[in-house]
C-alpha cells in the first residue's frame, strides 16, 4: 500500500522469507510461487517459460497490484527485452491497463517505452536482469544469470524496474542445491535444482515462506471482493452508494445508516491512507484487519452515519489513480461532504472526517476551506513533511533490515534518497507528497480536532501528534485534543514493537477497542449526542470476527 511507508514497504518486501517446497524432481517450465505470510497470501506468480522467453502474470496482494510481464532472454540468461503492463488488483477483468512499458537493454543502458510517458534513456549494467518486486521468477532468472557468469565475484547485475536503478546483487552458491542472494545485507537463501530454478528457500526476517505450485489458475490471480454489508442484527443499514464528482466520474462506496432514527443524523466520511485503498482500508499482510469497517460498525451502533469509500481508479471507483495526489484526493472528499450534505436523513450541520495516515493530512486540508465541518478525527496524521517520513524510514530500513552504521549506513540512507528523489520526477504523488509540510495547513483549521497516535508507530512517529496539537493551537484553534495509546501501531492494534516488518506476525487484526470508544465518546460529544461511555457490545464483538 502507498501510505507514508511506501518506499520502506517496497524496501523490506525485498527481504520477503521464501520458504521451502517439496520438489523431488526438476521443475516444470510452467508452473507458479506463492508468497505466504502467517495469516495470509501476500502474492502469487504465474509463468511458462520456454526458449528465449518468459511469460508471467503477478498479483502483488500486499500493494493491491496486478502486473502481466514477458522477458526475452539472450543465450547467456541475460535479458535483452521486458514488457509489463500494471493494473490495481480490483481492477475488473478486461480493464486496459493503467500503466505499460517496454524496456529494451542496450549495452549499458535500459531504453524504456513507457507508453504515454515518453521514452527514456536509463543507465544500466550490461546484461542486468530486471526485478519487479516481489518477483520470485525474476530472482530465478537472477541465479540462472549467475550460473552463467559462474558466479562472479563482484556480483550480478540486477535492474530494478520501479526506480529505474541498476546495483549488482551479490549471489553465491552454497553447496549443490543451495544459493544465497542479497539484497543489501539481507541473505535471500534459495533450493535450487541443477538448472537453478527455485524450488523454495528462507529469510527467517520477514516471517514470509514460499511454495512453488506446479499449476495455477486465472482465479488464483483475481482479488476477491470483500463483503461490505451490516453483519446480522446490526442496529444500522449499509448501503452501496455512488458519489458524483466534480471531475465526471463517480466515487464507490457503503453509507452505513442507523435504523429508525428519526430526525437527521451526524455522518462521518473516512478517509483512507496512501496507495490505491479500498473503503476498508484492509491490509493483506495482516488477515482480517478491516480497520474502516470497524470504525463504521462502532460509529454506526451509536447513532452515526459513516460513508467509506473506494480510492478513485481502484475498487469499484471511477477516475484514474495513477498520477493522482493527495491534493486531489481531498477534492473526492470535498465531493463526498457536498454529496452527504445534500442526502435525505443526513444532519448537514453534522459532518465529520476521520483520516488515517496520508488521510490525517488530507482532512486538515479540507477542513481548512470548510469551516463548516463539525469535527475533524485523525489517526496517525503526519507532522513533517514526506521528505522528512522518508528519510527516517529509510533510515529505520537501513538500521533495521541492512544492520549498517556509520558511513555504510549514511551511504546507504543517500542511495536510497537519491532513489526517492528520482522516481519522484515521474510520480505526481510522491513529488507532492515528499514535497508537502502539513503544518502551516494545520494552523489554518478552526474545527475540533481529535489527534490519535499510537505509541509504538514507526510510521507517522509518536511525536509528530504533539507537533500537530501545537501547529493547531497555535493558529487559535482551542478545541484540539491528544491521545497517545500505549503499544499501538501504526495499524491501531495492539503491537509492542511496532516494526512494519512484523505486521504479517500479528495475530490480533483488530483496531484497540480503546481507540474505537475514545473516537466514538469524541464525536459524539461534538455532535451534541449521549457518550458511548461503556465497552462494545457483544453484538459489536461478533461484528469485528
Amino acid at each position: 500500500m502507498r501510505r507514508p511507508d511506501l518506499i520502506l514497504a517496497l524496501a523490506l518486501a525485498l527481504a520477503c522469507a521464501l520458504g521451502a517446497a517439496t520438489h523431488a524432481h526438476a521443475a516444470e517450465p510452467r508452473g507458479g510461487f506463492l508468497l505466504l505470510a502467517p495469516t495470509d497470501t501476500v502474492m502469487v506468480e504465474r509463468f511458462v517459460r520456454s526458449p528465449g522467453r518468459l511469460e508471467a502474470a503477478m498479483l502483488y496482494k500486499l500493494a493491491k497490484q496486478r502486473f502481466t510481464y514477458t522477458l526475452d532472454l539472450r543465450p547467456d540468461e541475460s535479458v535483452s527485452a521486458m514488457s509489463e503492463s500494471y493494473w490495481p488488483a480490483a481492477s475488473a477483468p478486461g480493464a486496459a491497463p493503467e500503466q505499460q512499458a517496454d524496456l529494451r537493454f542496450v549495452g549499458d543502458s535500459c531504453i524504456a517505452d513507457l507508453h504515454h510517458e515518453g521514452v527514456q534513456r536509463l543507465a544500466c549494467s550490461y546484461g542486468a536482469v530486471p526485478f519487479v518486486n516481489p518477483s520470485v521468477l525474476m530472482m530465478e532468472q537472477t541465479v540462472k544469470r549467475a550460473i552463467a557468469m559462474r558466479f562472479a565475484s563482484n556480483g550480478i547485475p540486477m535492474f530494478f524496474v520501479t526506480g529505474g536503478k541498476s546495483t549488482n546483487i551479490p549471489v553465491t552458491r552454497v553447496g549443490v542445491d543451495s544459493v544465497v542472494l542479497q539484497m543489501g545485507r539481507v541473505d535471500i537463501r534459495l533450493h535450487i535444482d541443477r538448472d537453478g530454478d527455485v524450488l523454495g528457500g528462507t529469510i527467517p526476517l520477514q516471517g514470509l515462506t514460499i511454495q512453488r505450485r506446479d499449476t495455477l489458475s486465472e482465479g488464483d490471480l483475481v482479488l476477491q471482493g470483500a463483503d461490505y454489508s451490516a453483519p446480522a442484527g446490526a442496529p444500522y443499514t449499509a448501503a452501496e452508494v455512488r458519489v458524483p464528482s466534480r471531475h465526471g466520474f463517480a466515487l464507490a462506496g457503503t453509507l452505513t445508516s442507523p435504523k429508525a432514527a428519526g430526525a437527521k443524523v451526524p455522518v462521518v466520511v473516512t478517509i483512507t491512507g496512501s496507495g490505491a485503498e479500498a473503503r476498508d482500508e484492509d491490509l493483506s499482510i495482516v488477515k482480517g484487519y478491516r480497520p474502516f469497517r470497524e470504525v463504521a460498525d462502532a460509529l454506526s451502533r451509536h447513532g452515526i452515519a459513516v460513508l467509506r469509500m473506494d480510492d478513485r481508479g481502484f475498487g469499484s471507483s471511477g477516475g484514474r489513480f495513477k498520477n493522482s495526489t493527495t491534493a486531489d484526493f481531498a477534492e473526492d472528499i470535498e465531493d463526498a461532504v457536498r454529496w452527504l450534505r445534500a442526502r435525505p436523513g443526513i444532519d448537514p450541520a453534522r459532518v465529520a472526517l476521520v483520516g488515517h495516515s496520508e488521510g490525517g493530512m488530507i482532512a486538515p486540508i479540507v477542513a481548512s476551506r470548510d469551516p463548516q465541518l463539525r469535527a475533524i478525527v485523525l489517526l496517525a496524521g503526519p507532522a513533517y513533511s514526506g521528505r522528512r517520513i522518508l528519510e527516517y524510514q529509510n533510515l529505520q530500513a537501513v538500521m533495521h533490515t541492512e544492520r549498517a552504521a556509520g558511513p555504510r549506513r549514511d551511504s546507504l540512507l543517500n542511495d536510497a534518497m537519491a532513489q526517492v528523489d528520482t522516481v519522484a520526477k515521474n510520480d505526481a504523488w510522491l513529488r507532492w507528497f515528499r514535497d508537502h509540510d502539513p503544518l502551516p495547513t494545520a494552523k489554518l483549521v478552526m474545527t475540533p480536532v481529535l489527534i490519535l497516535q499510537g505509541a509504538t508507530d514507526h510510521q507517522v512517529t509518536p511525536e509528530q501528534a504533539e507537533l500537530l496539537e501545537k501547529a493547531f493551537r497555535e493558529g487559535g484553534n482551542r478545541d484540539v485534543t491528544r491521545r497517545v495509546f500505549p503499544a499501538t501501531n501504526h495499524l491501531f492494534v495492539e503491537d509492542s514493537s511496532g516494526l512494519p516488518g512484523g505486521y504479517a506476525r500479528l495475530t490480533n487484526p483488530h483496531v484497540r477497542r480503546e481507540v474505537l470508544l475514545t473516537l466514538t465518546n469524541w464525536l459524539q460529544s461534538k455532535f451534541g449526542m449521549a457518550s458511548a461511555s461503556t465497552p462494545l457490545s457483544k453484538k459489536a464483538k461478533r461484528a469485528r470476527k
